[in-house]
């Protein structure tokens, strides 16, 4: 008999060893983590103990990241409330950015506007060449990875060399007529693969807060 069919009359006899109990402890096999051979409960018990071990690790890992998804979604209601109590575009602005830069620790915020009646001078109406509106006409959802070669770091004046990781966020529902860019000296503050749910809502908020008051 291999050891294949051994596999499998055991599995086919799950009774076995409730026949055989003195088989459970006389049966020796080698320590998971090295040493002695123990007794095959031993082992099972030993199994079983890291598997919980491993549960318990992933428990914890999953309430952390509910909690920062709690702290993240209580800042965009406060983000929410203030753009609710300005009164015209340089306040919704100037919340915007603090915001971002207080609550949200992004320490490099610049927002873009086009095809919108923008207070003289305001720098939000700086132009933007035609590619890159085309550029973020065409972002389906905001996108976030590495500052290196983008072409939205002059946006950032001075401060651009500082900047390593980079979110784009498209405003507009239908057709983008802005973008806010943040920028981080982390370069893993902002990656290819994260989550972008809050960005989304952050946009949606700040282009309802800005059409409403242009």
């Amino acid at each position: 008999m291999n050891e294949e069919e051994i596999a499998q009359f055991l599995r086919s006899q799950p009774q076995f060893f409730d026949r055989h109990p003195g088989l459970l402890e006389s049966i020796l096999v080698p320590h998971p983590h090295g040493g002695r051979a123990i007794p095959l409960a031993e082992r099972q018990m030993l199994g079983l103990r890291d598997k919980a071990r491993a549960l318990e690790g992933r428990l914890g890992e999953l309430i952390r990241i509910g909690e920062d998804n709690d702290a993240i979604g209580e800042k965009v209601h406060r983000l929410a409330l203030a753009l609710l109590a300005t009164k015209d575009f340089p306040g919704c602005a100037q919340t915007l950015y603090f915001h971002l830069r207080e609550d949200f620790a992004v320490p490099h915020v610049t927002l873009r506007l086009w095809g919108k009646a923008l207070p003289q001078d305001a720098p939000e109406g700086e132009d933007v060449g035609t590619a890159l509106r085309e550029q973020i006409e065409a972002l389906p959802a905001p996108q976030c990875g590495s500052a290196a070669g983008s072409p939205f770091l002059p946006w950032f004046g001075q401060a651009q060399e500082h900047v390593r990781s980079l979110a784009l966020v498209p405003l507009g529902q239908t057709r983008a007529f802005g973008l806010i860019a943040l920028g981080s000296e982390d370069p893993q503050r902002f990656y290819a693969d994260m989550g972008t749910l809050f960005l989304r809502r952050i946009g949606e908020l700040a282009a309802a807060a800005i059409v409403a008051r242009l």
